[in-house]
């Protein structure tokens, strides 16, 4: 096996390790038939599983029944590409739950493919389903018995279900975003019961390059993200958390021994996390230098650098991520998601990951906590003003002052929003281009064609309502995307051709 990876002798003591756990894990199974019999395994073995569907049923029974519909966007469906969108609609009914991703993007010529064969318990579309679960009932049991309740709805050549010869290397992102999506539309159910949207985008971060000796190495610097949601009991983890929390980061020593590189920075970033009465976790800063020609950086993951990880009940987005070489310099370069980047001997590379989104409105957190942040170095004195409303003096709350200027904004802001989300300016701005009744179409359309056809016409499509809007002539919703589908048709008049014969 370790043949088959590009370090064996950085391998080999990690596969021990996992040898010797399933060995471990073994030798404890055996013992405990031996203790109580075959038969009286088995027995037990169902039995923890049947607790676990009973405790799932308890949880969603608590949830009113009725749909509830979500959206969640990676930032691109393909190198600089579109914007990826998953769609679920969540249907409670007595303890039971649908989980129905009609409305998906179609699957892609990248390889964000997610490959579920349509099963409808596939490991792959439930893991955020686990996480709510285990949010609202922190005792219950992580087995196979939490799936006999739900059932999802995953249709044939989307993402979330593609089809032969479809690539699917990079579905790990897509599987976070389906996380996020999850706990979207649950929010929608039960937004006082469940947090924030957690950082999002958290990029694995490795660089291949060549030790003093010529010798080629290479090392994960470990995952750079950010933290957890607010909740209604408080602030989201910051660095880390929710459905990243599993991922562990490398000590910057160790990374400098293994690999040539100087680590410049590596710390919180302040004013990451959105704003709340329960304030969203922090992104991570990492900044290194390397030292080496032939030095190539690899960021899996990168995303949320347009989409944030929205607020709820009044809280607000967290930032976006950041990507840079040589920052702060006269030949600093934007790197956006790029994920790969070949490196020259100097050149530094900064990473801020996104921050989670806030809970609760900004101008109800307590003034103590916000002053606690700011000499934390965690929230700026210009943010405590601006979004919490806190005058600071010096290492003191102003609170004549706070009272006055929270009074002020309460006073000045518009009228209170129906949607109990804040999806920060990128996606608000994008939404009102590409709106549910268009986007609907757009998929009704594409669920039409052959699968070799969707990709090519999504992207036409989106260049085609651009083209559109920017020339002032913006028709009704729906009738817009079918006009411009039928204009691409008779451009393309194999496409119709295609329709037709998918049509059968």
């Amino acid at each position: 096996m370790t043949m088959n990876v590009r370090a064996p002798s950085q391998n080999r003591g990690d596969l021990q390790a996992q040898i010797a756990m399933l060995v471990n894990g073994e030798k404890r199974v055996l013992e405990i038939i031996e203790r109580f019999g075959i038969d009286d395994f088995k027995a037990g073995m169902y039995q923890v599983m049947d607790y676990a569907e009973k405790q799932a049923e308890a949880v969603l029974k608590t949830i009113p029944d009725g749909e509830y519909f979500f959206a969640e966007y990676a930032d691109e469906d393909s190198e600089n590409g579109k914007p990826m969108r998953l769609a679920l609609t969540l249907t409670i009914d007595n303890g039971r739950a649908l989980m129905d991703y009609t409305g998906s993007d179609p699957q892609l010529a990248s390889s964000l493919n997610m490959p579920t064969g349509g099963m409808p318990r596939h490991a792959l579309a439930l893991v955020g389903f686990h996480y709510v679960l285990y949010t609202l009932n922190s005792d219950i049991l992580l087995n196979s018995g939490l799936d006999r309740v739900v059932r999802c709805v995953l249709p044939e050549g989307t993402v979330v279900n593609a089809t032969a010869p479809a690539a699917v290397g990079m579905r790990s992102l897509t599987c976070k975003i389906t996380h996020m999506l999850t706990f979207g539309v649950f929010s929608r159910a039960i937004p006082e019961r469940m947090p924030a949207c957690s950082a999002g985008g958290m990029a694995i971060v490795t660089v291949k390059t060549m030790d003093h000796a010529g010798r080629g190495v290479m090392a994960s610097l470990g995952p750079v993200g950010g933290g957890a949601g607010g909740m209604a009991t408080g602030d989201g983890s910051d660095g880390s958390g929710a459905n990243n929390a599993f991922l562990r980061n490398t000590p910057v020593e160790i990374n400098e021994l293994e690999v040539p590189i100087r680590m410049r920075r590596y710390c919180l970033a302040p004013d990451s996390g959105g704003a709340g009465t329960y304030r969203g976790g922090l992104g991570l800063t990492m900044e290194f230098e390397v030292f080496t020609p032939g030095t190539t950086v690899t960021a899996r993951n990168r995303d949320r650098t347009y989409f944030a990880s929205w607020g709820v009940l009044g809280g607000g987005a967290g930032a976006n991520a950041i990507f840079t070489r040589n920052p702060d310099g006269p030949d600093t370069e934007a790197l956006g998601n790029t994920d790969v980047v070949p490196c020259k001997p100097g050149d530094r590379i900064r990473l801020v990951g996104a921050g989670a989104g806030g809970f609760g409105d900004p101008l109800l957190r307590e003034p103590r906590r916000v002053l606690t942040d700011v000499l934390s170095g965690y929230v700026s004195l210009e943010a405590a003003r601006r979004l919490y409303g806190v005058l600071i003096d010096g290492s003191r709350v102003d609170e004549d002052g706070t009272r006055r200027l929270r009074q002020e904004m309460q006073k000045a802001r518009p009228e209170q929003q129906k949607d109990v989300f804040d999806f920060g300016l990128y996606r608000t701005a994008f939404e009102t281009r590409w709106t549910e009744a268009r986007y609907r179409e757009l998929t009704d359309i594409l669920a039409r064609l052959p699968v070799a056809w969707r990709f090519f016409v999504k992207h036409q499509l989106f260049d085609a309502l651009d083209a559109r809007l920017k020339a002032g002539r913006p028709e009704e919703d729906a009738e817009l995307v079918r006009e411009l589908f039928d204009e691409l048709a008779a451009r393309y008049p194999t496409l119709r051709t295609s329709e037709r014969q998918a049509a059968g």
